[in-house]
């Protein structure tokens, strides 16, 4: 019993700990990776390096974007911070 009353707030410690850092950390990686997948043809992005850019093709673990009407670039998915579309 003396164990047990020990214990008890070590336990409650980790039980805190998850619900406040790790499960919400855990819920921001599986949303990033789900809007990752989603992309697609059209969709404008914002890259890590701040840049506004279009998709024109989606491959395996790049993307071909256009900068502007001239320039295209090929980008890797994991630099991709976030949908334009999520700002406006």
């Amino acid at each position: 019993m003396e164990l047990f009353s020990q214990l008890l707030p070590f336990i409650f410690l980790i039980a805190i700990m998850y619900f406040v850092i790790i499960r919400p950390q855990q819920k921001e990686a599986k949303a990033r990776k789900d809007m990752i997948a989603s992309l697609k043809k059209g969709d404008r992005i914002i890259t890590g390096g701040g840049l506004i850019v279009e998709i024109k093709k989606v491959e395996e673990k790049f993307l071909i974007v256009a900068i502007d009407k001239e320039n295209t670039a090929k980008l890797v998915k994991d630099s991709v911070s976030r949908k334009y579309e999520d700002e406006v």
